[in-house]
């Protein structure tokens, strides 16, 4: 879900090999959730299985798309989300009941034998497990690929890394990372190429976008401690917002009011709550997680050899990929580790 700030924020469309030679801390489950909508069959709308009906679309997705960027020169370096912080539970809730009535509409649509609906409602009844984050985790260190645990939410470990200098940008599909403090949010990462519109024959070609946070904030002619409030009067994981403010509006208030203090003299913070039955949450209590939160401090970021013999047990023997398809895909890794190894002593 995210904060929705696309209508406000400036951004710039680039090529992959643009970010050549950069690392990037991806979002681990936002990226996986994609896979997991994205690549499934074009009949059924199932994700890919193995003959025991295990889902391998998540593996499918981190193993190429990952040497893909590897190949490009991009270094990922994988964040993992930990424990939910306790006012994120009514978003998780909202989640699971849009997953219920889309699951309800994708069984209907499968018996009406609707090819697009099915395609729609497949992609929003994603479910990832625990099971499957380890089965990636496990991947990636077999493939050397670095990752890691955040003590709390993935996209602010993201950011964290950013600003410490260990990677270039925060890669993300929500503009979140930029609350959290990210200086440089890469959107699209992990979905470039051509993707159909739907109920229409008509494909885009999506690009990855690099965005900013200096540019962000003197474009808006506002502070790091504004766009959060910003980002709250239209609503965020944490809170619903305020009825009736959208991006242009809220960013009006935020110039007006300056501090959260001045703020929450004017609207009614705890109505967004009530008018959806929910505990309310401190606003103050949201602003601090978004301006410090928890992060996991990282000394060193190391890429490895890749374990082939591993690899191929844990895809073929385990999952029955193709042994021609990973083997010549372990290669490619190789190589662009050996290309990226031997231009980071030239430098």
């Amino acid at each position: 879900m995210g904060v929705h700030l696309r209508e406000i924020v400036p951004r710039k469309e680039v090529e992959l090999e643009e970010l050549s030679g950069k690392r990037i801390a991806i979002d681990a489950f936002n990226t996986l959730y994609q896979f997991l909508s994205i690549i499934r069959d074009r009949e059924t709308g199932e994700p890919l299985r193995d003959s025991k009906r295990r889902v391998t679309s998540h593996l499918s997705g981190i193993f190429y798309r990952t040497i893909n960027l590897m190949e490009k020169g991009i270094r990922p370096v994988y964040v993992f989300d930990g424990e939910v912080p306790r006012f994120k539970e009514r978003t998780q809730e909202e989640r699971r009941k849009t997953k219920e009535e889309m699951l309800a509409r994708f069984e209907m649509a499968k018996k009406v034998g609707d090819k697009e609906e099915i395609r729609i409602t497949a992609q929003a009844t994603a479910v990832l497990t625990e099971e499957m984050v380890e089965q990636t985790k496990e991947l990636l260190t077999a493939m050397g690929i670095p990752w890691i645990q955040a003590p709390s939410e993935g996209e602010a470990q993201c950011a964290c890394l950013a600003k410490s200098g260990n990677v270039y940008a925060a890669g993300s599909q929500d503009y979140d990372s930029l609350l959290f403090g990210s200086p440089v949010l890469v959107r699209n990462l992990s979905i470039t190429g051509r993707r159909k519109v739907p109920r229409k024959e008509v494909y885009i070609e999506i690009k990855p976008e690099i965005i900013e946070l200096e540019k962000v904030l003197k474009e808006l002619k506002i502070s790091r401690e504004q766009l959060i409030i910003l980002g709250m009067i239209i609503g965020t994981d944490y809170n619903p917002g305020i009825k009736g403010y959208g991006p242009k509006r809220a960013l009006e208030v935020v110039k007006e009011c300056e501090t959260l203090d001045k703020l929450l003299k004017k609207i009614d913070w705890e109505k967004q709550f009530k008018e959806q039955g929910i505990e309310p949450v401190e606003a103050r209590d949201i602003f601090d997680f978004f301006l410090n939160p928890p992060c996991e401090k990282v000394k060193e970021i190391k890429f490895t050899a890749p374990d082939k013999e591993k690899i191929i047990k844990i895809l073929v023997d385990e999952f029955e990929f193709s042994y021609e398809r990973v083997e010549k895909h372990v290669k490619i890794l190789e190589q662009s580790k050996e290309a990226q190894s031997s231009l980071s002593r030239w430098f």
